[in-house]
């Protein structure tokens, strides 16, 4: 069977402006599942109105439902966000705010509906912080239901204070593309694990 996964770009930056540095490391996570035989979408979330909140559907104008539901219908999801002041960008925390409501929507057996589903996050940065960046991303998704695999984060971070962004590199370092593999690998299987062997709900 094959399995879906989409990717949430939270740059800062809506389509058809700067290139994102984002993107093309999600790109690089695509190619990589794309091996092992998983579709991805990727989804650049400042082109949506994502409006503020906790709920499912935040009522009239709001895009998130659509997300929502491409999520839900996912069997992976990969979370990409750029590093601002040492954290997530406000999109992403957006997102994961509007996740929260996955703690209340539950099936018959009291398992979240994001039950079943693998995460995996990608960051990129001009300064350090990936690791900090990439724990608030794991805790959050893992509250909200969402299980993680060993190595399941791919990071760059530039020279502090430089000007270099992952998009402007010429090539990829080895490490950066030896660890997306990883990446790749290891949340593929585990989403294939649990695909045959669901997680028992409370009752």
């Amino acid at each position: 069977m094959t399995l879906k996964a989409v990717a949430l770009n939270a740059t800062l930056k809506s389509t058809g402006g700067e290139p994102s540095s984002t993107d093309r490391m999600l790109s690089l996570i695509r190619s990589a599942m794309a091996k092992d035989g998983v579709e991805t979408e990727i989804l650049r979330l400042a082109d949506y109105d994502i409006k503020p909140g906790v709920t499912s559907d935040e009522g009239e104008g709001d895009d998130w439902p659509v997300i929502r539901k491409k999520i839900l219908d996912a069997d992976v999801l990969i979370i990409g966000t750029p590093i601002w002041l040492g954290q997530p960008s406000s999109v992403a925390k957006r997102a994961l705010e509007r996740m929260d409501a996955f703690l209340e929507e539950t099936d018959d057996k009291g398992r979240m509906v994001s039950y079943g589903r693998v995460a995996a996050v990608a960051v990129v940065g001009n300064e350090d912080g990936a690791h900090h960046t990439s724990a608030e991303i794991y805790q959050a998704l893992n509250d909200i239901g969402f299980t993680i695999a060993p190595n399941a984060v791919a990071y760059w971070v530039g020279e502090a204070m430089g000007s270099t962004n992952f998009v402007d590199l010429p090539d990829v370092p080895d490490v950066v593309t030896t660890t997306i593999d990883r990446l790749a690998r290891n949340t593929v299987h585990l989403a294939r694990l649990i695909m045959e062997s669901p997680f028992p709900g409370d009752a």
